[in-house]
């Protein structure tokens, strides 16, 4: 699918999320093609954007049931009015807008809000800086930072896997920011960051939450091939999510 084009137009602080009414529109869109595959029983993949690409599985999930997120960032994304000076780029406020925080005509599309419950959210590996992390726990949603996955994936993704494998869900998705890798070895996306996970954290991480027969499908974005001129990066990253994948 063809997303909108990134346009702030005349935004400025203060009218909240820029480029707003295209997205609602493309998230719609989204989810109904991702419903068609899920409707075929389908595992989906979906390549490319930015963090604000979760509204459209999220709608499409809503639809269906009752489905979690696992949320893989560097960041948590949980930017809101209520706990900075103002928002504006949905990609830095995905997950608190999926869990029905912020503006309406991205909150409440289908009057669905909220289309992930904070008890049925996890989010994981974000850096000890961490800006939003008592608004994160404030929600009461669980949280594995950057440094305790790296300590031990396989841990965190059983942790993961004891909060979201529930008779009271239908299912979760997976939400893959690449930025969740340290700098060193993905340096082309928008914030690359210290502190992050190597590939083989990343592996380990994945493997058990894609092969959890309640999981749905994955998003995978923020790659950014204009910071990867020769495709070093880029083949990397292809490596990694194909072993993850690899039942």
């Amino acid at each position: 699918m063809t997303p909108p084009r990134y346009d702030r137009g005349d935004w400025k602080p203060g009218d909240g999320v820029f480029n707003a009414g295209a997205m609602a529109t493309y998230t719609t869109k989204l989810a109904d093609r991702l419903g068609a595959l899920l409707d075929d029983g389908k595992f989906v993949v979906l390549l490319g954007g930015e963090c604000s690409n979760l509204l459209g599985p999220a709608l499409a999930l809503k639809r269906r049931g009752r489905y979690g997120v696992v949320y893989l960032d560097g960041h948590s994304d949980f930017r809101t009015v209520d706990n900075d000076e103002y928002v504006g780029a949905a990609g830095g406020e995905a997950l608190a807008l999926v869990t029905g925080r912020g503006q309406d005509d991205l909150t409440d599309l289908e009057n669905l809000k909220p289309y992930v419950r904070d008890t049925d959210a996890v989010m994981l590996g974000y850096r000890e800086d961490e800006a939003y992390l008592d608004s994160l726990r404030e929600a009461g949603i669980p949280d594995w930072s950057a440094l305790t996955v790296i300590d031990d994936p396989a841990a965190a993704a059983a942790g993961v896997l004891a909060h979201l494998e529930r008779d009271d869900l239908d299912g979760f998705w997976v939400h893959l920011d690449v930025d969740i890798l340290d700098a060193e070895v993905m340096p082309a996306v928008d914030s690359p960051d210290p502190g992050g996970l190597r590939h083989e954290h990343l592996r380990q991480l994945l493997r058990p939450l894609l092969a959890s027969p309640s999981c749905v499908g994955i998003d995978i974005g923020i790659f950014d091939p204009d910071l990867d001129p020769d495709g070093r990066y880029a083949r990397e990253l292809t490596d990694t999510l194909v072993d993850a994948l690899t039942p």
